[in-house]
This record gives structure tokens, C-alpha cells and sequence, in this order.
């Protein structure tokens, strides 16, 4: 139509005949449908018809947009809420993530960030008490599992990286050691190098003892009865005893021993038996020679003094002997097969008595065997004895242990009577 404005003029130019505003500034701009009713509204009353008036624009802070907001709103707030609905899911993915990392790699991110948190442990010396066993060859990883796991120390990681930066490295002494439970890493360190936390039976064997007196002091040392002893040696060859040895007798080394609590009799035989083959091999006795040799030194062991010179005297007396023929004639060998250990006195009858098969006097050669245990000297001097012509022997002073060695048998009868006035004139105890 000629008289239809053009799309310019509707949104650029101020409609014909309307007013301005009391501030003389244009009216805010029109949407297109305001604009097409404005223009029917003027072509209506150009063509003298009437025409429903436009709606007028809500206000500002309606519930719909102004007029110049456009149609567009709805739209956009769509794409805005549909923008946080994506931003809310991607960081809720985005937490669901650390969450899942954090509970799977805490202490790594804490490192990382620089977050860590000081190392757990116990502090103090700890209450109550724990035992632990540090068994021969363990590593500070075996250590620190028996602390753990005895509810000593709180932490493998602390207790252990604390053993790893010592300097010198820790050296580990096997033993039961007694601690306290919820110790501090730190305490828990210096108590297993602490030789009082540490719990030993000792037995101290003395050279000469008999098997039984032997028996005596390992149930001492140890709280278990003589009678666990007694059946843990009923089979001698079980230990790698000779077949022909009567007992365990001559084989249960002389020494110090200390035994873990919990040992066993049959553990601590053992102990005592290879200690003697030690010492045995040690000295290139052959296997097959071990009773013999342990026969013979337990016998010196027995007879000679306290001078170690005499046991290789007394040693060559009884070679000298076995080597002619002669008896042993030790009173040492007569007294053990009557069941007396303390003493080397004998009877005549004593000594005339065949049936004993450790009477040296009535039989010939080195008794059964052994009459007691025989330390590293006296099994030296069995293997080499020294150089002489004696034959016989006798301890002149009980007390010094002063021995005369003589090679006939008068020299022998005069130290013999000498002995005897020394018993008149001493009235020592050990005269029998």
C-alpha cells in the first residue's frame, strides 16, 4: 500500500502524530508486533474505522519482560538454566572424582599438596607389658611385625623408617625381650637394644659334672623338671650318639648357655650334644673315635689337678698304662659306677668289685664310658698327652690340688702316705 510505512520507519522513526515524553525523549523502541498495531490503529482512523488500542507494556519488575526485552527472554533463560544444570553435573562428576582419589590416595595428595600429616605413634614408654621373640637372621621387617603385631608400636611405616635412618644400622640380638605395650617408636627402638629387656636362662655346666648333675642344672636354669631331661635322653643315638655309648653321659658339653623361655629339654640337649661335637671336630677327632676320646678326657677331667700342666701328665700316665697292658686303676671310674659323683674315695671292696663296668681296677681298658663332661683341655690332653715315663699319680694337697707323678711304685706308696698326713694334719673335708 502507498501509505504503509516501511520496516525503518516503524522501528527507527517516531510514529506520526504521537507525542514525546514529558522529557522530550524518543519512546523506547517497539517490538514488531506493537509496531503492526500501532500502524492498523492509524490506518484504521485514516480510513474512519475503529481499532482496539494496543496493550500497553508492562512495567519494569513485572512478571514479563518490558517492551524493547524482546521475545527472545524465555529463550535465554532457558540456555541460562540449562548452562548451570551443567556446570552443577560437572562439578558434582568433578567431586564424585576427588572424592574417589582421596580415599584411595590420600597419603599420595597429601604429599603432593604438602599436606601430610605427622606420622602415627604412641608416645611415652608405654604401659602393661608384651613380649617379643627376635629369632636368629631376622631383618628389621621381621622386627617390626613382631612390634606391630604384639601391640608394641603403633606404626610400620614410623617404627620402621626410624630403624632405617640409624647409623651404624641396628644389629638384632636373638631373645625374648620384654616391653611394654603403646610405646613410642622412638622407646620401642631403644628397648630391643637394651640387653635388660632381654630374657635369658642361663646355665652355667661346670667341667667333671655327671649327667644327672648336669640334669639338675638345666631344670634349674630353665623351670623345667629333671624328669623332661631324663625322657628326652632315654635314646642317645637319636642325638648322633655313638650306638655303643650307654647315655647321653660325656656328651653334654661344660659351658655357658642361655636359653630363650619356652626352650624345650629335648632343644637343649641337642644344644649341649653339638656343642661337644664342635669342640670334638674342632680338635680332628674322627666320628668313629668320639667315645673313646670323650672316655678318656672325662677321666682326666676327673683325676687331674687344677694345674693344666697335669692333665697332660695324667693323660700320659693312663696312655702309658692302656699301652703296657696295665689296669687304669682310677678311683675316679670306681666311685661314678657306684653312683657317687662327688667324690674319688673307694672302698676295697669298691675296687674289688668286677660287676661294675667302670671299675677300673677289676677290669681292663677305659670303663663303657664317659663319667662326665670333659671340657677343651681335657680333650686336648687325651689327644696329646705329654712326654713321660710315669705310671702313677697322686694329689699330695686337696686344697692346692698339688699332684706327685711317680714312675715305680714305691715313689707312688711315699706320695701316697703323704697325702694321708696331709688329711691327719688338715682335717680337710675332701679326705673323703
Amino acid at each position: 500500500m502507498a501509505d504503509e510505512p516501511r520496516w525503518e520507519e516503524i522501528f527507527s522513526s517516531q510514529p506520526e502524530g504521537s507525542p514525546a515524553d514529558a522529557s522530550g525523549a524518543s519512546p523506547a523502541p517497539q517490538s514488531r508486533r506493537e509496531a503492526r498495531a500501532a500502524e492498523n490503529s492509524r490506518s484504521a482512523a485514516r480510513r474512519g474505522s475503529p481499532s482496539r488500542p494496543p496493550k500497553a507494556p508492562r512495567k519494569p519488575g513485572g512478571s514479563k519482560p518490558v517492551a524493547g526485552a524482546g521475545g527472545d527472554a524465555p529463550r535465554t533463560r532457558r540456555r541460562w538454566i540449562g548452562w548451570l544444570v551443567a556446570v552443577v553435573v560437572i562439578l558434582g562428576l568433578a567431586g564424585g572424582g576427588a572424592g574417589y582419589a582421596w580415599l584411595n590416595f590420600e597419603p599420595q595428595i597429601r604429599k603432593v599438596l604438602g599436606w601430610e600429616l605427622p606420622p602415627p605413634d604412641y608416645e611415652g614408654q608405654g604401659t602393661g607389658q608384651a613380649t617379643i621373640v627376635i629369632a636368629s637372621g631376622d631383618t628389621g621387617v621381621e622386627v617390626t611385625n613382631s612390634l606391630l603385631n604384639a601391640g608394641v608400636i603403633k606404626s610400620f611405616d614410623t617404627f620402621y623408617n626410624l630403624l632405617l635412618a640409624q647409623k651404624p644400622p641396628v644389629e638384632f640380638f636373638p631373645g625374648y625381650y620384654v616391653l611394654a605395650e603403646k610405646m613410642s617408636s622412638a622407646a620401642a627402638l631403644a628397648a630391643i637394644q637394651d640387653p635388660s629387656k632381654r630374657v635369658e636362662h642361663t646355665a652355667l655346666i661346670p667341667e667333671g659334672k655327671s649327667i644327672d648333675q648336669v640334669f639338675d642344672i638345666l631344670s634349674t636354669a630353665t623351670n623345667l623338671p629333671v624328669s623332661d631331661f631324663v625322657a628326652a635322653a632315654k635314646d642317645p643315638t637319636s642325638y648322633g650318639v655313638a650306638a655303643d655309648a650307654p647315655s647321653l653321659e660325656g656328651y653334654l658339653f661344660p659351658a655357658t648357655y642361655k636359653f630363650d623361655p619356652g626352650v624345650d629339654a629335648r632343644s637343649v640337649l641337642t644344644t649341649l650334644v653339638n656343642r661337644t661335637f664342635t669342640s670334638l671336630d674342632a680338635a680332628g677327632v674322627a666320628p668313629a673315635d668320639r667315645l673313646k676320646v670323650l672316655t678318656l678326657a672325662s677321666i682326666i677331667q676327673r683325676e687331674a689337678g687344677r694345674d693344666s700342666k697335669d692333665f697332660y701328665k695324667v693323660s700320659r700316665v693312663f696312655t702309658n698304662r692302656l699301652e703296657n697292658g696295665w689296669h687304669l686303676e682310677s678311683d675316679a671310674t670306681v666311685s661314678y659306677g657306684t653312683g657317687r659323683t662327688h667324690t674319688v674315695w673307694t672302698t676295697a671292696a669298691e675296687r674289688a668289685d668286677a660287676s661294675n663296668k667302670y671299675n677300673t681296677y677289676a677290669n681292663p681298658g677305659l670303663p663303657i664310658g664317659p663319667i662326665g663332661a670333659a671340657g677343651d683341655l681335657a680333650i686336648d690332653a687325651a689327644l696329646h698327652p705329654a712326654d713321660g715315663p710315669w705310671f702313677y699319680f697322686v694329689p699330695v694337697n686337696l686344697d692346692t690340688g698339688e699332684t706327685v707323678f711317680s714312675v715305680t711304685l714305691a715313689q707312688h706308696e711315699a706320695a701316697v702316705r703323704q697325702l694321708q698326713e696331709w688329711c691327719r694334719t688338715s682335717q680337710s673335708p675332701n679326705c673323703g
